[in-house]
């Protein structure tokens, strides 16, 4: 059975979160403040965690920073009520896979954590791999390329992933947008189309040409798997 984490220091919210994961299936595991969530995290047994970031003992974003510092890739879906647009990308950054923001609806959090499990799923056999003369880190979340760090936005990277997990087979934009933003019902279609132009702009030797993310005419994109030259386990 999946095994959630939520660390959530709200009891009426924790015991939402619970009621609603367990109804669809997952084993939950309630941590009330930020230590205690480290603990339970560091023990491996979650699959994924929900966060929030207002947390008593440890902010959510020391939680977090601390986790990855540690080499703990746990899938993090952060959950907040601040509106400040400065705390989602502070999360983004230290290696949080995706937010939502309170009141949220609870299909798009079901949605959220579903896709978060299916890519964790489909990546876990691969923790470094290269594609030319670009290195990723799946855990790490870090992508180099001639050992030069490359700025890949937090969906960018996770599109890129996710186009890799399919082996080479043609994937619709809305398999992308189910996949990679979770909720389509927020998002259009252009918006896989967008990532895609920035993706081949930052990792194609020839952004116009590419040969890594092709195109399948009407249908969506495909990543050429001919160009993982070494996958490193």
């Amino acid at each position: 059975m999946t095994r959630i984490l939520v660390v959530e220091d709200s009891e009426d919210m924790a015991f939402g979160l619970r009621n609603n994961l367990e109804f669809e299936g997952y084993e939950v595991d309630v941590a009330a403040d930020g230590p205690a969530g480290l603990t339970r995290a560091e023990e491996g047994r979650a699959d994924l965690m929900i966060l929030d970031l207002t947390l008593p003992g440890m902010d959510g974003l020391d939680l977090l920073k601390a986790l990855r510092a540690r080499g703990n890739a746990i899938p993090i879906l952060v959950l907040t009520a601040r509106q400040e647009e400065i705390d989602k990308v502070e999360g983004l950054k230290l290696g949080a896979d995706d937010y939502v923001t309170k009141p949220f609806g609870v299909m798009e959090l079901l949605a959220r954590v579903e896709a978060l499990l299916r890519r964790s799923e489909q990546m876990q056999p691969m923790k470094v791999f290269r594609m030319g003369d670009i290195e990723v880190n799946v855990s790490a979340r870090t992508v180099l390329r001639q050992g030069q760090p490359v700025e890949l936005a937090p969906r960018e990277l996770d599109l890129l992933l996710s186009l890799i997990a399919h082996q080479g087979r043609v994937v619709t934009r809305e398999e992308l947008l189910r996949e990679v933003w979770g909720h389509a019902g927020r998002v259009v279609t252009r918006t896989v189309d967008t990532h895609v132009s920035e993706l081949r702009r930052k990792l194609e030797p020839d952004a116009t040409n590419p040969i890594f993310i092709l195109t399948a005419r009407k249908a969506g994109y495909r990543f050429d798997m001919d160009q993982l030259t070494e996958l490193v386990p």
